[in-house]
């Protein structure tokens, strides 16, 4: 049996005769431009014997390194990819180097490398190093005049898998490569995971601001491509754009190019909003007077009379906060018969809560969603002492808590509906902007549940909601999450923006499937009769047809829409009318009006009120909240 040293001494004597025999073998992969599916590159990848333990080039190198070959053997992966590479293939070629490697080839004038190119007819503009394995880069200043050289020969610069862990944002910024290729980890699943498209596009952003351009490896469907072509990465390589293979490629398959030449745009997972600095307890924390455990009852009497405003007095020890004497409380105990005799020279520890709520500046608001809900509301009432670690920094009111929680959740709401998690109004409208920016072909269609008010007057809001999530299930069941982009207005409007080129057949379907299972929501009374009895908004008694689903559809191609608002109004406008219809689909083909904006009528509408006002266009999507609805009516 063979053990582990023969096998290592057999490969090392196998890598030695390929670099006498200059016996190593290329693949090569394409590099495309991700706007029209141009073949602009093709990377050299190194491959031993077909059938062999050194086929692959992990073991390959393992082994040069393990026997101190490895610069030799990257030199003559460079001598194979430049003599295997066809110069009429079209665009540059990209091969591997580490830092040694790279100055190896720039030495004694760049002699070796230019000879190379030269019997090969090929110009050192098309040539561009990968700089590999940055972890060993120890001399900055020797690589920089090493590429400097280069340079001026018109070899270019790639810092090669960045972001894969390895990589140095600092190599990018000393180094000032012409191109930068992204570790395949970024591009893989992009389409589902927010934390990676905020990775790319704060890449993008670098990349501008460097003066570089962005290469995503590792493509491997549609979906990630379209995500990444829309982020704003310039060029691409992956199994979607094309295999590593002997024979260099001229054009993407057809089908790729087809969907690279389309004007639809992907649809980005959601990223959760956060506002990390808006969102801690520092925000709230203000600076009040303190007093310690044995200050007298007197003192705080003269503290509170000179902070009128004050609600709640800390009681420190050594910095450190340890009771908080509430001002009402304590002013009607003082008012008592003789107990500003009794106790007034007394320490003031006496009527302090010795256990009062101590939050950390850095605390993020939504952590204290727990304190409002929570059965001990002293502090509401008393507020609590804000520290910084550990130590007393100021006191927050419990009224500014109540006020900056809800801040927090209505802005929230904005991003994402807290009942669905449907991205909210202001991913919506940069969706919709993303389509009229590529004039793309899309169809907004504006979702509305006919009788709800009295569904939910009739049976509550646990049931209500149970309507609203089937409406949001339904929508989602039927529309191409690739494609079409889904969003939750509020309350019982949802706003679709389709790509699919079947969206007809698909709202039809949402709208058939809703009002077949939304009948499971009903009682057995209201079902046999068809209908409900509840009250108008005028408070009469009347009955109601069972609530069904209906939709308005506008156009955007050829529509003269300006503005997301437009769009948003004009989808409004048709979702009345299929109310008005009785329900089900209408679709305004339209064009809309010259002449811009026109004047809407906006009607909030309340638990025991209705109230008319005219307000100017643009107007945003409808908006729901607990206090009722905000509709847009002509």
């Amino acid at each position: 049996m063979t053990n582990h040293s023969d096998a290592d001494k057999h490969n090392q004597t196998a890598l030695r005769a390929l670099l006498d025999g200059r016996a190593l073998g290329m693949m090569f992969q394409p590099i495309v431009r991700l706007d029209d599916g141009v073949v602009t590159a093709h990377e050299a990848l190194v491959r031993g014997p077909e059938g062999s333990a050194l086929h692959l080039p992990g073991l390959l190198f393992a082994t040069a390194r393990s026997i101190g070959l490895e610069l030799e053997l990257e030199v003559a992966c460079v001598e194979a990819a430049v003599r295997l590479f066809d110069p009429d293939a079209p665009g540059k070629l990209y091969v591997n180097a580490s830092a040694e490697t790279i100055r190896h080839l720039a030495g004694d004038g760049c002699v070796w490398l230019l000879s190379l190119l030269g019997e090969r007819g090929l110009s050192p503009a098309r040539v561009v190093l990968e700089l590999t394995e940055h972890e060993r880069v120890t001399d900055v200043d020797a690589l920089r005049a090493s590429l400097t050289r280069l340079a001026a020969l018109g070899i270019a610069i790639a810092l090669d898998d960045f972001g894969d862990g390895r990589s140095s944002l600092r190599l990018w910024s000393e180094l000032a490569p012409a191109r930068v290729k992204l570790d395949r980890y970024f591009a893989s699943r992009i389409h589902t995971d927010s934390r990676r498209v905020e990775a790319v596009r704060a890449a993008v952003q670098l990349a501008r601001a460097f003066g570089a351009e962005l290469v995503a490896e590792g493509i491997e469907d549609e979906a990630e491509l379209a995500v990444l072509r829309d982020l704003g990465v310039q060029f691409g390589q992956g199994y979607l754009l094309g295999r590593p293979q002997a024979q260099t490629a001229s054009r993407v398959a057809p089908e790729v190019a087809a969907m690279m030449n389309t004007r639809q745009i992907a649809v980005l997972p959601d990223t959760p909003h956060r506002d990390v600095a808006a969102g801690t307890v520092a925000r709230l924390a203000v600076s009040a007077p303190a007093v310690e455990r044995d200050t007298s009852n007197q003192a705080v009497i003269q503290v509170f009379a000179e902070h009128p405003h004050l609600l709640a007095l800390p009681v420190l020890e050594q910095g450190v906060p340890v009771g908080l004497i509430n001002r009402r409380s304590f002013m009607d105990l003082y008012a008592q018969p003789f107990h500003k005799e009794v106790y007034g020279k007394r320490p003031c520890s006496l009527f302090m809560n010795a256990n009062p709520l101590r939050v950390e500046r850095s605390t993020p608001l939504d952590a204290m969603s727990t304190v409002l809900a929570g059965e001990d509301q002293r502090y509401l009432y008393d507020g609590f002492v804000v520290t910084d670690h550990g130590r007393y920094c100021g006191v927050a009111t419990g009224e500014s808590l109540v006020r900056a929680v809800t801040e927090m959740r209505i802005e929230a709401a904005r991003h994402a509906n807290p009942l669905t998690f449907l991205p909210g109004n202001i991913p919506i409208t940069e969706h919709l902007q993303r389509l009229m920016a590529v004039r793309a072909s899309y169809a907004a269609s504006y979702f509305d549940l006919n009788n709800f008010k009295p569904f939910n007057d009739l049976y509550g809001y646990y049931r209500g909601d149970e309507m609203i999530k089937l409406a949001a299930r339904s929508i989602q069941e039927e529309a191409d999450p690739l494609r079409d982009f889904v969003g939750h207005v509020g309350g019982d409007d949802f706003i679709v923006l389709f790509q699919s080129e079947d969206w007809q057949a698909r709202c039809e379907r949402v709208i058939s499937r809703f009002n077949a299972e939304a009948r499971g929501l009903f009682n057995g009374e209201e079902l046999a009769s068809g209908f409900m009895e509840g009250e108008d908004r005028k408070g009469n008694r009347t009955t109601f047809p069972l609530t069904t689903l209906c939709a308005g559809v506008v156009l955007g191609q050829g529509r003269n829409f300006r503005t997301a608002e437009q769009v948003a109004s004009a989808a409004a406008g048709a979702k009345r009318l299929a109310k008005a219809s009785g329900g089900g689909l209408y679709v305004d083909t339209g064009a809309v009006e010259s002449g811009g904006d026109h004047l809407l009528e906006v009607a909030r509408f309340e638990p025991d009120e209705l109230e008319m006002s005219c307000m100017p266009a643009p107007h945003c999507f409808a908006a729901r909240s607990g206090y009722g609805k905000l509709a847009v009516v002509e």
